[in-house]
């Protein structure tokens, strides 16, 4: 390690001399290398790099007083020793970085003044987070993390004024919310377009970590479409090196026009601050989602009525796919658009409104977006040959999950599994209809293939190459006759929701 540091400390120092080279002469011409007659190389001249460092001026001089401090105070439980509200709780378990980042009691310390008597109400929890003006009349988006939950929510401005915010509308499913507050001719951050972002474009990250207001990082765009995170339900997320720390959650980022293109949402860390990788939210998922809930208080999504999983390479073969690519329809849910539209389970979704869908993720943000009513064109493999469909998307319903990417298991083999016959009182233990046909997996042989794979007790297998299984003695039946590395189409249900997987025997 002590070795690694010299040569990083060498790099810096060489590093240094070559920007004092640059930043003194126009221009620096490398020498012609022996026996070549065009090797000229020419640094960058002064005059650019003040060029650069003064679009970043300006930007953070508009930037900046558009982005606002917003702290929450939030009743605590009694009972159970734990807060009313931590950062993502209400969808699972989250990872220990996640917990770090948000600027909570659970997070890294953040120095503070006495926090004075205590509410007669009964104990409080404070969290801190950023804001963005996006409006002169005072609306503000931010994460729902920084105001889910809170009983008070004061907005700070950069000039010190203080506001009490009122929660206008929150979506956790992309972690966003918007807060208003009573003020007018405000300064504000005009909208970008995320879509156009490329990956190395430099960004501005402006938000008050740690409670320092009016921070500003540079950094670029490190890699777009991140999905598959675990941050949210519904992710298409900027990733960016741009300095990111907590309570900058629900802070700007900014393209060098000074545009927004991003609510910065979350990092990757080991030791909850910055380590050079952070999340935000893209502004062509953020801005329709703060006019949803300006408008209506809700956020109005697109709905088909499917469960989809990944398509594998071994699915690609099965479904006699030319590649690995689109959407596998898993579930079809009863009188839903998709089913009205005649969408059936094993089909693969390759386009959806002439655009190509790469995955389940890809659909899912199309069919999210799309407005309500709309007569959208699909166009599906069934059974090796496309067929072109058109569905009318729906309305989601809240607690219903649209186009949801069901997360890929392991592979699954058909040795070391032990199976019953699906009785109606299992199936109700299970949560399926009592009609439900197929046979379900009672043991599991530790170490086996299957355990490897992620066959587990409960699993139904309903169908083995596309044949519908109704019992044990007809499961035995096409077991029995598969031969040895036979590749096996396998439907099966796990706790309500149907997967393909492609088996190798």
């Amino acid at each position: 390690m002590r070795d690694l540091s010299r040569r990083y400390r060498g790099l810096l120092a060489g590093l240094a001399i070559f920007g004092v080279i640059a930043w003194t002469s126009q221009s620096f011409t490398m020498p012609p290398a022996s026996g070549s007659t065009n090797s000229h190389v020419t640094v960058p001249a002064a005059s650019s790099m003040q060029q650069a460092a003064t679009g970043f001026i300006e930007v953070a001089k508009s930037v900046t007083p558009a982005i606002v401090n917003i702290t929450r105070a939030a009743e605590k439980r009694t009972g159970d020793g734990q807060e009313l509200q931590q950062p993502f709780r209400n969808r699972g378990e989250w990872p220990e970085w996640m917990e770090k980042f948000f600027d909570s009691p659970r997070g890294p310390a953040v120095p503070r003044g006495p926090e004075g008597p205590l509410d007669p109400r009964g104990p409080r929890e404070n969290g801190m987070g950023s804001g963005v003006i996006v409006s002169p009349d005072g609306y503000i988006l931010t994460n729902n993390h920084v105001v889910e939950g809170a009983t008070e929510v004061t907005v700070t401005l950069p000039d010190k004024q203080e506001f009490t915010g009122k929660v206008v509308g929150l979506d956790p499913k992309t972690d966003l919310a918007v807060v208003k507050i009573d003020a007018k001719h405000l300064p504000y951050v005009r909208w970008g377009d995320s879509s156009k972002l490329q990956v190395g474009e430099p960004v501005l990250a402006i938000g008050n970590p740690f409670g320092l207001t009016s921070t500003v990082t540079q950094g670029i765009v490190s890699a777009l479409g991140r999905g598959r995170m675990g941050i949210t339900q519904y992710e298409d997320f900027i990733q960016t090196d741009a300095a990111i720390n907590p309570g900058n959650s629900g802070g700007a980022l900014v393209n060098t026009k000074g545009e927004l293109v991003g609510i910065n949402t979350a990092i990757m860390s080991r030791t909850g601050g910055y380590q050079g990788i952070g999340f935000a939210v893209p502004v062509s998922m953020a801005k329709p989602v703060y006019q949803s809930l300006v408008k209506t208080g809700r956020v109005v999504r697109g709905y088909l009525g499917i469960g989809i999983q990944d398509v594998t390479n071994d699915l690609a073969e099965s479904f006699e796919l030319k590649e690995a690519k689109g959407a596998l329809v898993g579930d079809v849910k009863e009188g839903s658009p998709a089913d009205r539209a005649g969408l059936n389970q094993g089909d693969v979704i390759i386009t959806y409104q002439g655009s190509p869908v790469e995955d389940p993720a890809a659909l899912q943000r199309m069919v999210t977006r799309t407005r309500v009513g709309t007569k959208a064109a699909l166009t599906v493999i069934r059974d090796g040959k496309e067929t072109n469909l058109t569905v009318t998307v729906g309305e989601q319903a809240d607690p219903t999950k649209v186009a949801r990417a069901e997360e890929e298991r392991a592979q699954h083999a058909m040795i070391g599994l032990a199976v019953e016959d699906l009785d109606s009182r299992t199936a109700r233990a299970l949560g399926l209809q009592e009609n439900t046909r197929g046979v379900v997996v009672a043991a599991v042989q530790p170490g086996s293939a299957a355990d490897r794979a992620g066959l587990a007790r409960g699993d139904v297998i309903r169908e083995i190459n596309r044949r519908p299984i109704a019992s044990v003695r007809e499961f035995e039946e096409v077991a029995s006759a598969m031969k040895e590395d036979q590749r096996v189409l396998l439907l099966i249900n796990r706790r309500g929701a149907s997967l393909f997987v492609s088996v190798k025997v």
